[in-house]
């Protein structure tokens, strides 16, 4: 697993070189002469320590080219919403027509979208849901639906009744609050004799792996996690289950079932040699090729209104722009070499 880890952290590290050759030589096939189609693109990157937003990093690479897109050199912010306000400061002042952006602090980027919508700069939002301020478009899975088919696969598996930890992410992220209310309340409703131990984790693997070894310690009969980050929270979640001798096989007595979120491919492993039971794959490779799409669409001036596309998703009418909801499935020991999913593909 640490070699393919290895293999798309390389490869997001040459994302920078690529993004700043691509502004230097990109251009629409047709109609080079339209403004439109030779406008400049802002796209920042969230972070860099989770393997998911590694893989999203290689994409959007790969996407820049695909489909010709001219940018500004690719930034980072590294999780720090201080950075990405600086970023897209950067982005304004030299020139940017669009934006790309993943912000991790839903809350806490509203006036930086009052300014862009002020400058008239299109805002492309991925993963996340800005909860104020206006967006161009959302790229984003349902994540309700990610706690809601997780709950259902753990209750099922524990026989409706026992004790699941949930390692939640940041909870002043909208993510992080879908996935965690979206998950108790179910949880509530079809499997109420489940008791759900929360564990904030502020999407911090080190704070998830404390977290969780005080809760086995204090539930030693612990039979269910749900992990709302893989790329965060799974190698710290087997590392202890190890050191303590939880680490059983599916099937096994003493097995822990787990479902994980992202889809990378360290999750699918894990699903193969039966360490996990499952994860909700969350589609990297679609974020970055329609964040990309409606970045260029943005600069075209084109638009957009809620109802199916044709990609296989629905846009939604939000209180602050739409939302293009993206497929995520639920993958299992069952369909986990299907070789549609980008965990199978990314290297």
């Amino acid at each position: 697993m640490k070699r393919r880890s290895s293999r798309i952290a390389a490869a997001a590290a040459t994302v920078a070189v690529v993004a700043g050759f691509t502004t230097a030589c990109n251009r629409e096939g047709s109609g080079s002469g339209n403004a439109a189609s030779d406008a400049l693109v802002g796209i920042d990157l969230p972070r860099a320590d989770s393997d998911f937003w590694n893989s999203y990093a290689v994409y959007t690479s790969l996407e820049i080219k695909k489909q010709q897109l001219k940018t500004l050199a690719v930034s980072n912010s590294q999780n720090d919403v201080t950075k990405l306000v600086a970023n897209v400061q950067v982005f304004q002042s030299t020139g940017a027509k669009a934006v790309v952006i993943a912000p991790q602090d839903t809350g806490a980027i509203a006036s930086t979208l009052d300014r862009l919508a002020k400058k008239k700069i299109p805002v492309i939002s991925v993963d996340t849901r800005p909860e104020k301020g206006d967006v161009y478009m959302v790229v984003r899975a349902d994540n309700k639906a990610y706690g809601t088919k997780a709950c259902e696969y753990i209750g099922k598996q524990l026989g409706g009744k026992g004790k699941a930890a949930q390692l939640q992410g940041a909870l002043d992220s909208i993510n992080g609050r879908d996935r965690s209310e979206a998950f108790s309340a179910c949880m509530k409703k079809k499997f109420p004799n489940i008791q759900v131990i929360d564990l904030a984790t502020d999407w911090k693997g080190e704070v998830a792996s404390a977290k969780l070894q005080s809760t086995l310690t204090a539930h030693p009969d612990l039979k269910g996690i749900y992990m709302q980050a893989g790329g965060v929270f799974l190698q710290p979640t087997l590392t202890l289950l190890k050191q303590k001798g939880l680490l059983k096989p599916v099937g096994q007595p003493g097995h822990i079932t787990i479902v994980s979120n992202d889809g990378i491919p360290e999750e699918f492993d894990a699903i193969r040699k039966g360490q996990i039971d499952a994860t909700l794959s969350q589609p990297a490779d679609l974020y970055a090729k329609y964040a990309v799409y409606y970045a260029k669409a943005a600069t075209e001036g084109k638009t957009f209104k809620p109802g199916p596309t044709d990609h296989g998703s629905t846009i939604i009418q939000l209180p602050n722009g739409l939302e293009d909801q993206l497929p995520a499935p639920l993958v299992t020991k069952e369909n986990v070499d299907d070789e549609s999913l980008w965990g199978n593909t990314i290297d």
